[in-house]
């Protein structure tokens, strides 16, 4: 989970009544979205969903440059998405109570990752 990581890199969120806060993935293997931040085990389920879902080494994918895990990663990238948009109010995201922002990394031996942070609001 990286919501506490962009909120430190973003404090002017602090001064914004009502606004939205966009985090963009600038990677076609990796994603981002928002799930429960308390309990680690359901993080371990989702990459088992996904895992079950799109499995590597199909002898069908073509695109296998970089292995296996090369193209179910750009798929369950797609599945996921590129981008989360959250409100934010009074300074603070607007976020349920259990919600956090996941980064979910779809390369076994994933590299470095970057992100786009925008807010805006009044």
């Amino acid at each position: 989970m990286v919501t506490e990581e962009i909120l430190q890199a973003v404090p002017e969120i602090k001064t914004i009544k009502v606004g939205m806060l966009q985090v963009f993935i600038q990677h076609t293997s990796a994603s981002l979205t928002i799930n429960e931040n308390a309990d680690p085990t359901v993080r371990l389920d989702f990459e088992t969903w996904a895992n079950k879902a799109v499995p590597e080494g199909d002898l069908d994918y073509e695109h296998d440059y970089e292995g296996d895990d090369d193209m179910p990663a750009h798929i369950k990238s797609s599945l996921m998405g590129a981008s989360v948009l959250i409100p934010v109010t009074n300074g603070k995201l607007n976020l349920g109570t259990w919600q956090g922002i996941y980064l979910c990394e779809h390369r076994n031996h994933g590299s470095s990752r970057s992100v786009v942070i925008t807010a805006w609001g009044i």
